[in-house]
């Protein structure tokens, strides 16, 4: 019992001295100590606990030649979880240690997409550190390995690297991203939030008053951050939703406005009743039967016929040219056009019906007819005023938007001169901000 106490004060002095070591960088040390091959020494290093605390020590003290050495005497180690689930690449990315992070890399590349407990990768801590030896570090890791795979790995939230990045207003790490890797800049959280709503959201959130000079800055940083985004098409999630309805709505138009181009030609050269065949009578071959049986009735089957042609064909060139139909003022427009040319038809319609109906029927169909066109524009009324409303609510609540932060911007310029300390950074805004223990 006495010799085994013994080991033990022993094992403990040693472990000391070891970390000791780890804490200077003794390269020297720790090489003495690593000679050493008697059974005791073994089962020392055999001690995985032990290993873990010497490497991550070093690595977040920066001691690159000891990490390197302790690397040599046992590769395995880099992919050692230590404190708080990291691994030893988590520190190095977020100290900013481009040598010690290029020597893990070389032992073990996978480093690269380990998970902390929070779901970050190491490319995740060197965007939320931001600073300038960390973005080497985070240039450094997009070498590795795919910079694809690496940029748009999501954390447990769903945040990919750009989400963290706008998030903290990290500018450089931004545009390193954007203009070096084929990062998804439209990849959604798990809260259905791009990188531009975070931007956004952030902008529009209050907060209490700063220094001018401080505030200004943070103004140009958020437009410089903003106009990056918008390079490389960067949109709202709400945006995305609206875009994948105009290239359905868009398409569907175009789908119905050619079958009306189809029925209103056919109409308008082959009417209801058909076309004389002979000369005779005052009439010529392939004029219409109807313009002479229904003299009354057949100028006004013409013109809804026209109208009804005429509108599907311009529907029809204003989907082909190359007009901003992403804005939902156009596609207004379109749809009342549609609405229009619909409406022809079904007069079209009424009018052809009535032409091939015997007298005996008609009373009965006149009295349908009537409900019918009644019903038709008591609901193209409601629907046109439905219409009309929403575009007018979505105008008057853009440029209140506008005005509300044309407010703010002057109140922080002009008005209350109380200087405040900058708020921090703003975190995700869709649940918990990621914990990191670097």
């Amino acid at each position: 019992m006495a010799e085994r106490l013994e080991q033990e004060r022993v094992r403990v002095r040693l472990e000391e001295r070891l970390c000791e070591a780890a804490i200077r960088g003794s390269v020297t040390s720790l090489g003495k100590y690593l000679k050493k091959t008697d059974s005791f020494w073994i089962e020392l290093w055999l001690d995985p606990s032990l290993i873990r605390v010497l490497l991550h020590v070093a690595v977040s003290r920066g001691h690159t030649h000891f990490v390197k050495e302790l690397l040599l005497s046992n590769s395995e180690l880099a992919e050692v979880f230590g404190f708080a689930t990291t691994v030893a690449l988590h520190l190095a990315a977020a100290k900013g240690y481009l040598e010690i992070a290029r020597e893990l890399t070389q032992v073990s590349p996978d480093l690269c997409l380990a998970r902390d407990r929070d779901g970050l990768t190491p490319v995740h801590v060197a965007a939320i550190k931001g600073q300038h030896n960390q973005l080497k570090t985070l240039e450094k890791l997009l070498d590795m390995i795919g910079a694809l795979e690496l940029v748009n790995a999501k954390d447990d939230g769903g945040n990919t690297l750009l989400h963290l990045a706008v998030a903290d207003k990290k500018f450089e790490i931004i545009k390193h991203v954007l203009m070096n890797s084929e990062v998804e800049v439209n990849a959604t959280n798990a809260n259905g939030h791009t990188a531009m709503d975070l931007l956004l959201r952030a902008q529009s959130t209050e907060r209490e008053p700063q220094e001018v000079d401080r505030q200004i800055k943070e103004e140009d940083l958020n437009r410089q951050i903003e106009d990056f985004l918008r390079e490389v098409k960067a949109k709202r999630a709400n945006d995305l939703v609206h875009g994948d309805w105009l290239t359905e709505k868009r398409a569907a138009l175009m789908v119905v406005a050619s079958l009306i181009a189809t029925m209103a030609f056919q109409a308008g050269v082959n009417p209801p009743g058909g076309v004389w065949q002979d000369n005779s009578n005052g009439h010529r071959a392939g004029e219409a039967v109807m313009a002479y049986n229904y003299p009354d009735s057949y100028p006004y089957f013409l013109r809804s016929n026209t109208i009804g042609f005429v509108a599907s064909l311009s529907t029809i060139l204003l989907l082909i040219s190359d007009l901003p139909f992403k804005k939902r003022a156009f596609m207004w427009i379109l749809v009342v056009i549609m609405w229009l040319t619909i409406t022809s038809m079904a007069f079209t319609y009424a009018f052809s019906i009535v032409v091939v109906t015997p007298k005996k029927d008609r009373e009965a169909l006149s009295r349908t007819i009537v409900v019918a066109v009644i019903v038709w524009c008591s609901v193209m009324a409601v629907l046109l005023l439905v219409h009309t409303g929403r575009l007018l609510a979505n105008v008057l609540e853009e440029q209140q938007s506008r005005n509300e932060a044309k407010k703010r911007i002057f109140l922080f310029r002009y008005g209350s001169s109380v200087a405040g300390q900058p708020q921090p950074s703003q975190n995700l805004g869709y649940g918990n901000q990621p914990n990191v223990y670097y």
